[in-house]
């Protein structure tokens, strides 16, 4: 995959990094985000001056990370470490929200390369319990799944973060969920999810965060925790 094709499936935001490139950042978008960006974020734009190539990827917004989109995101993280000239041992850093924030997880489980560390923003992590959460969601999921054999209960079990806690790589993970949420429910997401994580062994910071809805503003001090995790990561470089 050259520069080109690269551009053609996710963004790039090695305009804006600073050089030496310290690590490779993939933020993951949410349901139904169409993509084509063209600039970072506030906090994307902190970590591109610590050395962060931020990468969006577009595997489709009702991806649902399925076996299609872990296939694209890892032939895109080969062509990032090829095109970039970036030796393996430069950290690749997951991120994202609501179903990003799902996408980091379960990319984390899935994925042959291995990762540095995971933050995810208000996730997903049930997808059983996520199917009837909200009106909107099943035909998205139905989507994700279309022309895959096994049953739903089995394709539940494989893409829920919450169901594959033992497998997941021991790195460490972050967290972060508003307790006003009515979109993606705390208490049955990422909850459960931090209680398996660290029933698994697996290093959590779990940042809960009262009165926070789901994409509300996220208070300061939530907010420097996960920009200071993830650039933790590339001070490690």
């Amino acid at each position: 995959m050259d520069q080109a094709k690269m551009r053609s499936v996710a963004f790039l935001g090695d305009a804006f990094v600073r050089k030496p490139i310290k690590g490779v950042i993939l933020n993951f978008h949410g349901l139904g985000d169409p993509g084509l960006r063209s600039v970072l974020g506030y906090d994307e734009s902190e970590w591109a001056d610590a050395g962060g190539l931020v990468v969006m990827p577009y595997p489709g917004p009702w991806s649902w990370m399925n076996r299609q989109a872990r296939a694209m995101v890892d032939d895109l993280v080969d062509a990032l470490y090829a095109n970039f000239g970036l030796a393996r041992s430069v950290p690749l850093i997951l991120t994202g929200g609501s179903m990003g924030g799902y996408c980091s997880l379960l990319y984390a489980r899935y994925t042959k390369h291995p990762i540095a560390r995971c933050a995810a923003i208000f996730p997903v992590c049930d997808l059983k319990y996520h199917f009837s959460e909200r009106p909107d969601l099943p035909r998205t999921i139905h989507h994700a799944f279309s022309g895959y054999k096994e049953d739903m209960e089995s394709l539940f079990r494989e893409h829920s973060p919450v169901a594959q806690a033992d497998n997941m790589p021991r790195v460490p993970y972050f967290i972060l969920h508003g307790d006003a949420d009515k979109a993606v429910k705390k208490e049955a997401h990422s909850d459960p999810m931090v209680a398996a994580m660290r029933k698994a062994g697996h290093e959590v910071a779990y940042l809960e965060v009262p009165g926070m809805g789901h994409q509300d503003p996220i208070v300061f001090s939530a907010w420097r925790a996960k920009i200071d995790f993830v650039k933790a990561g590339l001070a490690k470089a």
